[in-house]
């Protein structure tokens, strides 16, 4: 699926209101490196992979997200961790589940980063059911892959810039049944400056609020 630049800034300000419900803290912005990095880069519609193309940069969220998006998510139910949200950008009718990690460890150490997400949404009118998205907090590196365990089980991710999607797309509905199942995931990754990233994500709470939004949007 094409990156569409609406949907981007639409997305971008459903997570700042997301996240202005429980109030939750940001970390501070890696420094940029070759080219500055978008300041809270939202999770997005996975897009095709461009071997011989580079990606085009995100602009950073800003007053062009609210004017762009007008949506105001609705909070449907917090599981543990995780939430449950709805919001109709553009009259289009969204529900996504969202969560930050319990817990983020970099080598080097102590590197800064932007606030970390996973974001499974689902777009009724685009028919995208449970589309799993990690926003890791930095750009990764050009033509890196990152993966996602979870108990036994190991998941390889296509990146793009600083979002992450399952590489195999048959593999989604699998990744999403071990999330319903398991403890915790485990997403590594390496920044485009050579960081190595873990961040450990619980899993208690997401099977009810993927649920919630399945129910919310048939």
């Amino acid at each position: 699926m094409r990156i569409e630049r609406g949907w981007r800034l639409i997305v971008a300000l459903l997570i700042a209101a997301a996240f202005a419900v429980p109030a939750l803290a940001q970390q501070p912005a890696e420094p940029p490196a070759a080219a500055p990095a978008p300041t809270a880069a939202p999770p997005k519609p996975k897009p095709k992979p461009k071997p011989a193309a580079a990606a085009p940069t995100a602009k950073p969220a800003g007053p062009a997200v609210a004017a762009a998006g007008g949506a105001q998510p609705k909070l449907l139910g917090q599981y543990g961790e995780w939430g449950a949200y709805t919001a109709s950008p553009s009259g289009k009718k969204v529900c996504f589940a969202l969560a930050k990690p319990t817990s983020s460890e970099t080598v080097p150490p102590n590197r800064p980063r932007n606030p970390v997400f996973m974001f499974i949404s689902t777009r009724p009118a685009d028919k995208v059911t449970d589309e799993v998205s990690i926003v890791i907090g930095y750009p990764f590196k050009p033509g890196s892959e990152a993966s996602a365990d979870i108990s036994s089980t190991s998941f390889a991710l296509y990146t793009q810039q600083d979002g992450a999607w399952i590489k195999n797309a048959a593999d989604e509905a699998s990744m999403v049944s071990a999330m319903r199942a398991g403890g915790s995931m485990v997403v590594k990754g390496a920044s485009a400056k050579g960081t190595q990233t873990t961040d450990t994500f619980t899993l208690k709470g997401a099977s009810q609020a993927l649920d919630r939004i399945a129910q919310e949007c048939k």
